[in-house]
């Protein structure tokens, strides 16, 4: 078994991590209470990382829209992660997950199309409701949350989904005072027309510190689309709240802030406001890029770092086999990415838009397949798993949403 229990939660057995810290998730709450939500409303065996992981980015920081002078200290070299708790479990294919101001949280759950809440004092999953239109399927379904940057007055909240037709985005108001399981209101869609497929469909959505929305596409399994600057696939999208192309993207009338992404999934920014992207690969490299407005990443042109003129290279890069990366987060310096087939959570250290050491993997196996991070704030993130999603070996009490201290 995966799991052993310490201290009152399921976490791995001592033999594989040794003692783990525990503490009570009321601390938990009291922390989330406090204010501490991830910036922008976004997101490697211990001491160790994998051969060729890491490699400097060519690319300077973006000049245009959220970026800003950049800082060039970094963080130690070294890291380290405690799995202090556990904020819920039970879920079911759990994608998205958004902070409520009260310390709670909203999670999706990709294949029933429901939202539910987390009462993190006591780890109570309540739904509040069903986002009507999702058709899950494959690697479908309901997708990223995000809430509204406005959210303490509209009470909004973001979600991207699949449909029969499409992949889109539409935003619902969620309503605390309603019956149980009935809390959200009537969608009303801001995007629509973003291929889907049973691979590739993309689906993170965030709040970026210009309080724009930014969404990240798949080609959907047709490679061709991530060229093609008037599809939707393939890239990662700037819109207004309203769905509408914002001021300063590269084009005055498209939504496409960058291409050549084959299925990004994971979306943060640092301190410095730059953007970052994790994305999968096809059979040699996951890669983790610096996003430019108007940058082209390759796909399907190239995989990892080519060195093309006119095409972006990775800041860093892994085997498929030890990421397939997910939901990435940035805190203390680094950059964290959740990794699926590669089971494990990396820390990428970096010093303005490089990295200062090889990327470190921890919890290598420990919990399974992971999809998630959330940055709450200083050293403080949630993980959530993705054992239930058709692809992992699900054991008692998995799916679950874990709460880390990193360094």
């Amino acid at each position: 078994m995966r799991y052993g229990r310490i201290q009152g939660y399921a976490g791995p057995r001592a033999g594989k991590r040794g003692v783990l810290a525990a503490c009570a998730l009321a601390g938990c709450g009291a922390l989330l209470a406090a204010g501490c939500s991830p910036p922008g409303g976004a997101g490697a065996r211990p001491g160790g990382a994998s051969p060729g992981a890491a490699s400097t980015a060519s690319a300077p920081a973006a000049s245009d829209g959220p970026s800003a002078s950049p800082s060039v200290s970094g963080p130690p070299a070294k890291g380290g992660v405690t799995v202090t708790g556990e904020a819920a479990k039970g879920l079911e294919s759990p994608w998205g997950v958004a902070p409520l101001p009260d310390g709670n949280l909203l999670v999706a759950s990709r294949d029933k199309g429901t939202i539910s809440r987390v009462d993190v004092g006591t780890g109570a999953v309540t739904r509040i409701g069903e986002v009507p239109g999702v058709a899950p399927g494959g690697e479908g379904g309901l997708l990223g949350l995000a809430l509204s940057p406005s959210f303490a007055s509209d009470h909004m909240v973001y979600v991207y989904f699949t449909t029969e037709s499409d992949n889109r985005i539409a935003r619902l108001r969620y309503d605390d005072k309603r019956p149980v399981g009935n809390r959200l209101g009537a969608p009303d869609t801001v995007l629509r027309g973003i291929p889907k497929g049973l691979i590739h469909n993309g689906g993170r959505i965030a709040f970026g510190p210009d309080k724009m929305l930014y969404a990240g596409t798949g080609e959907s399994g047709d490679p061709g689309l991530a060229q093609d600057k008037k599809s939707l696939g393939g890239k990662i999208l700037r819109m207004t709240p309203d769905g509408q192309p914002v001021h300063g993207n590269p084009e005055a009338d498209s939504v496409v802030y960058s291409y050549g992404h084959r299925n990004v999934q994971g979306l943060a920014w640092d301190k410095d406001k730059r953007l970052w992207a994790a994305e999968f690969g096809q059979n040699t490299w996951d890669e983790l890029n610096l996003i430019e407005p108007g940058g082209n990443y390759g796909w399907p042109e190239a995989e990892g770092k080519a060195g093309k003129p006119g095409l972006r290279d990775p800041v860093a890069v892994w085997k498929t086999d030890e990421a397939s990366p997910s939901g990435i987060a940035w805190a203390q310096g680094s950059v964290w990415m959740a990794g699926l087939k590669g089971q494990r959570l990396w820390r990428i250290p970096l010093a303005g838009a490089n990295p200062v050491a090889e990327p470190e993997a921890f919890l290598k196996g420990d919990y399974g397949r992971l999809r998630t991070v959330v940055a709450l704030g200083a050293d403080k993130l949630l993980l959530v798993t993705s054992e239930t999603d058709g692809r992992g070996s699900p054991e008692s009490g998995d799916d679950r949403i874990l709460t880390l201290t990193v360094r």
